[in-house]
């Protein structure tokens, strides 16, 4: 019997990845439901080649563009998620970058007996109501970023007291050999050419400041209910070590595959039963374990390393810093700000004296989430002077 699949975020990275699996494997799926933003052009052909039955299209000007394109088609377009009507889905893969997936996330553990996040900042800004929702819906939540999926396959039969030390690793991004005072004149089209990954515009600038991995730091604490003294970043240009555990015993683990978000994917999809050859190529010059470089963070030229003894300090203070960096990533993208303004402007915000007022909040609904995310954007704008 076929599984029933939506994908929230159908046209980014981790949604294409996610429909080249399904591709290869077109009879073992149905698709029922995508969601996307505003990349018209894929969005028609996803229409036309997957027919699910709904299509969700977040962008209104779109949105209005491809219903009239569609107007006969069996498909729903629709223009949020208030008039789906669905039974419970196998599977579900969240993919839509920034707070802004927080929401339908929560509705898809609802929906859906396993789903599959690819979105660190609702588990950053709403795991506790995640968590509460999935126990309550039975529903499985396995993270597929390269990292998380790797952490959470290495510890999967460890018990936390075995652990000593699990380090995320960092490409470093396209300025890791770069000098400071280099970095004063980085532009957007610098910045987003990353040396090893494919990825959407945002989390591109997140590697190159190394917000990624403070991001994902925060990230692991919540899904694997780490302290932070057991996390560091260690760079690893290579990219192909995407993970490694230290444990008490003096064994040392790690994960390692190409850089492509297919190999976590499909076997978080397929629970490791797989051979990965059916979905990816892999590169033969990685097959070789050779030359395999670690480095230290480089905390002049990756001053946001110093946010990581910060971000548990208030049950709301992850919250604020994935705000102001989301809003600080867009500004630089639009020409705004500079680029080393980033990790400047995310340690004033914690320095503000409105701060604590709102970092020790404990929300207890999406509501609460968004006006402390809502702060955050506003008071960053605030600090540098920019206003609507």
């Amino acid at each position: 019997m076929k599984k029933n699949i939506s994908i929230l975020g159908s046209t980014g990275s981790v949604g294409l990845s996610t429909l080249k699996i399904i591709d290869k494997k077109k009879f073992f799926f149905r698709v029922i439901l995508l969601a996307a933003n505003n990349n018209y052009r894929l969005i028609c052909n996803q229409i036309r080649r997957y027919k699910p039955k709904y299509f969700i299209i977040n962008n209104f000007k779109v949105y209005l563009k491809v219903k009239k394109k569609f107007k006969n088609k069996q498909v729903k377009i629709l223009n949020n998620f208030k008039e789906i009507n669905l039974k419970k889905l196998d599977l579900s893969v969240a993919a839509i970058p920034g707070i802004a997936g927080l929401e339908p996330t929560l509705l898809f553990i609802k929906l859906s007996k396993k789903i599959l996040i690819a979105n660190k900042e609702s588990i950053i800004c709403g795991w506790t109501l995640m968590k509460k929702l999935a126990s309550k819906n039975n529903t499985k939540i396995i993270p597929v970023d390269s990292e998380h999926y790797s952490i959470f396959k290495l510890i999967e039969n460890l018990n936390q007291n075995e652990i000593e030390k699990i380090y995320l690793t960092a490409s470093g991004g396209p300025f890791l050999n770069y000098k400071k005072q280099k970095l004063r004149t980085i532009s957007p089209k610098d910045a987003l050419k990353h040396p090893k990954w494919k990825m959407g515009q945002k989390i591109t600038i997140d590697s190159s400041t190394l917000m990624n991995k403070i991001l994902e730091l925060i990230e692991a604490q919540k899904l694997f209910n780490l302290p932070n003294n057991k996390l560091d970043i260690i760079i690893h240009p290579n990219s192909l070590v995407h993970a490694i555990v230290k444990k008490k015993n003096g064994l040392i683990t790690f994960i390692y595959h190409d850089t492509s978000m297919i190999i976590p994917l499909a076997n978080a999809i397929f629970d490791g039963k797989l051979n990965i050859k059916e979905f990816y190529k892999i590169d033969k010059k990685n097959d070789k374990f050779e030359n395999l470089v670690f480095k230290k963070v480089d905390k002049k030229i990756f001053p946001v390393i110093f946010l990581k003894n910060r971000v548990n300090e208030y049950p709301s203070t992850s919250i604020i810093i994935n705000g102001a960096n989301e809003i600080l990533v867009e500004l630089f993208l639009n020409k705004k700000i500079p680029f080393l303004s980033i990790s400047k402007t995310i340690m004033k915000i914690l320095n503000d004296r409105n701060y604590k007022k709102y970092a020790i909040r404990n929300p207890k609904n999406i509501h609460e989430i968004t006006s402390i995310d809502k702060w955050a954007r506003e008071s960053i704008k605030k600090i540098l002077n920019l206003y609507d």
